[in-house]
This record gives structure tokens, sequence and C-alpha cells, in this order.
């Protein structure tokens, strides 16, 4: 125990932790406080605590993982948030505070990843998107947005919120029937085809993930739009078109640092002199750094979380002006956690999927997602490109308003139903009701 016991005493003053070891010798660490929680940490075997010592976030994920540690008092999600809370990013909190040597391996290692050559970008996206189909249908939206919800004023769901992202990334930029529009990162293609609904501009998503493109295929013949949204399996190195609008939605995350430069670069060629270009991404808050151990160990291997400095040093050669940029600072956390809870309701059928460690592994890498973007550095960033000053509106009331109108065409269409689809009939410049 002794061996956890600076770790322990840096991580936790407010709340109480309670750890009893496999041999049932107990020590408490922390200061009762009201409106923090008192958890109880069960180690179940005895090179817990050495394991947990050398590497915080990995060993706590790989323990947790393997039924070697138990919350009790709470679960994952309760445990991380108690942890996170106790060290927020405001006032220099770390949960892992790695040394020197620690750095450089963490360094050298990022820096391998984030290469993200063709054969490891498709290597990479298939490690987490080609799961099976049905763990998403689990706990996403009907849209299947597996990105940032916008949690607008008096919006309670996350079906709700998840129509009001898309509503406010085609607001910002002023999407019109027959625009040509390129998705890069299409996913399982939800996106494209509700942008389409609400505009009848035409949509071109691309993927690297061959289970999201035969899924955004068959999607799209079912409701009708495959004339005007279409998908391809294609690198956003091989695009040659030139479109005019670009969206990219959770997807520069894995553009990785050496390709900054050749993917604005690119955007810029494939972006028509008067067109505008919308990249929403997870971001830091604070200067560059690295992909934790656990996430690029079991979630997103070649991930890289980018920083505003990197991205607009990135951006400012390639001749693409930032006509606007907004911190969606916390709207992450309460998405995320729709999609725990949802996942802990559909415990049962997930670990029929997979098996009891994957599903602890989808809590631990859920739980510590929400929790970065209450307490730790991560944000949402959404930059709004163009490549002529005068695309848009010399004032951002445009977006109200287009988000107005957008919102007002989808409630007319669904009969007030928020949550519901709708279909826009392109030949009659319409919209209908879906089923």
């Amino acid at each position: 125990m002794l061996i956890l016991d600076p770790v322990l005493k840096r991580l936790i003053r407010h709340g109480t932790l309670t750890l009893i070891e496999a041999n049932g010798r107990t020590r408490r660490y922390g200061t009762p406080t009201p409106d923090w929680p008192d958890l109880t940490l069960r180690m179940m075997d005895s090179r817990v605590p050495g394991f947990l010592a050398r590497n915080p976030s990995l060993g706590m994920g790989e323990a947790f993982m393997d039924d070697r540690v138990r919350i009790e008092g709470g679960d994952i999600m309760d445990f991380v948030s108690f942890v996170r809370r106790n060290n927020p990013w405001e006032k220099a909190g770390d949960i892992d505070k790695p040394g020197p040597l620690r750095k450089l391996i963490l360094n050298i290692a990022g820096k391998r990843d984030q290469i993200n050559a063709r054969h490891a970008s498709r290597r990479n996206v298939a490690h987490h998107y080609d799961l099976d189909d049905r763990l998403y249908d689990l706990f996403l939206d009907p849209l299947r947005q597996y990105s940032c919800a916008y949690w607008g004023e008096g919006i309670t769901t996350l079906e709700e919120a998840q129509h009001a992202k898309v509503e406010h990334i085609a607001a910002k930029l002023m999407l019109r029937p027959g625009l040509r529009v390129l998705d890069i990162g299409c996913g399982w293609g939800g996106l494209a085809i509700q942008l389409h609904k609400l505009t009848g501009a035409n949509i071109h998503g691309i993927t690297l993930s061959k289970e999201q493109l035969a899924y955004a295929k068959a999607w799209a013949a079912r409701e009708g739009v495959d004339r005007h949204v279409t998908f391809s399996l294609t690198d956003y190195r091989d695009v040659t078109d030139t479109f005019d609008r670009i969206v990219s939605v959770g997807m520069f995350e894995h553009v990785g640092v050496p390709n900054f430069d050749a993917y604005f670069r690119q955007c810029h060629n494939m972006l028509a002199e008067d067109g505008v270009m919308l990249m929403h991404t997870i971001g830091r808050v604070g200067p560059p750094s690295v992909t934790d151990d656990f996430t690029r160990k079991y979630i997103f291997p070649g991930g890289y979380i980018p920083a505003m400095s990197e991205t607009v040093a990135a951006i400012e050669p390639n001749r693409l002006m930032v006509s606007d940029v907004e911190v969606l600072r916390r709207h992450y956390a309460p998405t995320i956690r729709a999609w725990y809870e949802r996942c802990v309701a559909q415990k049962d059928k997930i670990e029929a999927f997979y098996d009891a460690r994957f599903y602890r592994m989808w809590l631990f890498y859920l739980a510590g997602a929400a929790t970065a973007f209450e307490h730790a550095d991560m944000v949402n960033f959404q930059f709004q490109l163009v490549r002529n000053r005068d695309t848009l509106p010399l004032t951002r009331d445009y977006i109200a308003r287009e988000e107005a109108g957008l919102r007002a065409r989808r409630l007319a269409a669904t009969g007030g139903q928020p949550a519901k689809l709708i279909r826009f009939d392109s030949d009659a410049s319409d919209t209908v009701t879906t089923g």
C-alpha cells in the first residue's frame, strides 16, 4: 500500500477514498467534504498497488478491465470524475505527472503513432469504427452521431442536441439546394443525409471504414436520397474534385501532426474560391501534448487531440482564412454521459456481443472521456474557414437566423417531434416527413 501513498495523497484531497488491499488491510485518503463522494477502491490481488503506481491512468484502466479493482459506493464514472474533480485543469491538475524519462517515452510513442501513413490510417480507423454495428445502435441517437452534440438553451435530450449540432453546422456553412458538399470522415452517413434533407445540398461523404461505407450507402438508399447523397472509400489525400462546401466532424483527430500542413493544403485545393469549410474537432485548451496510454492502446491508435496553436499554425500557410472559431467547452460531457448511461442500461447485450472485459473497457473509456471535458483540458473547436474574406456576411448574426429557420423547417416537417428525421424533396424544393 505504501507504494501508492504519494500518488493518492496528491490526487485525493476533497471527499474520501478508502483502499482495501487483497489481504483486507485498509487505508483512507482525503477529507470528508460536503457534496463530495466517499468511495471505496477494492483491490483483488496483491500486485495491483505496484501496477497502479507505475502508470496510474493506464494501470487503473487495465486493472478495471481485468476486474482486478472494483469500485464500491459508486461506479467507474463516479470514481474517475472524483479523481479528476480533485485535480482540475484550471488549478494545474495532472493525474499522471510523468517524470522526465516517462515524458520522453510518451513523446517518442506519440510522434510514432501520429505518422498516419495510408495503410496505418485505414488500420487505425478499422480498430474503432469497424466494431459491431449493433454496439453503436445501443447508445447513439437516430442520426448516428458519434461526436459532440450541441446543448443549446432548453435542450434536454441527446436526440435534440444532435439535431441542434447538425443545424448549427449547416447554418455556419450557409447551405443551399444544389451546392456540392464534401464530408470528410462521414461516419455512418447520418450527418450527410440530414444536411441534404435540411437544405437540399448534394453531399459526398468519404471514409476509410468499409463497415461505415456499407452502412451509409444502405441508409441513403433506404431514405431515397442516394442520387443526392453519395459515399466512397476514399482517403482525403486522393480527392481531386472541387466543392462549394467542406465539412469535417470528428475526423481531424485522426490526421496526425506530421500531416496537418498537407491536410489543410488539400482542403484549400478542394474548396471553391467562394467556398466555406467547417471543421469540428476535439481540442486541447493548453499547449500541444500527447495521447494518453490507455486511449492510444485500446481506443484510438494513431489518434491525437490538437491544440489550437498547432492547428492555426498549420492553417495559416495554406491560404485559408479563419473566419470564425467557436469553443464548445462542456458540450461533449453531457453527450458522453448520455452514451455512458445507455451503455450501462444495455450491459447484458454488450457483454453478449463481446464479453465482460470489453464492457468494462468501454465504460472506462467513456468515463475518462466525459470527465476530461468537465475537469481536464479537453474542449471542442469549430473552425470556419474561407478562401475569400467576402464569402460570408460581416457579422455572426446570420448563424442564429439560419439555425432558427432550419429548426423551424424540421419541426414543421415532423409535426413538432424534435428528434424525428425529415426528408427533403429536392425536385419540389420542399420537405416531407419520413416514416
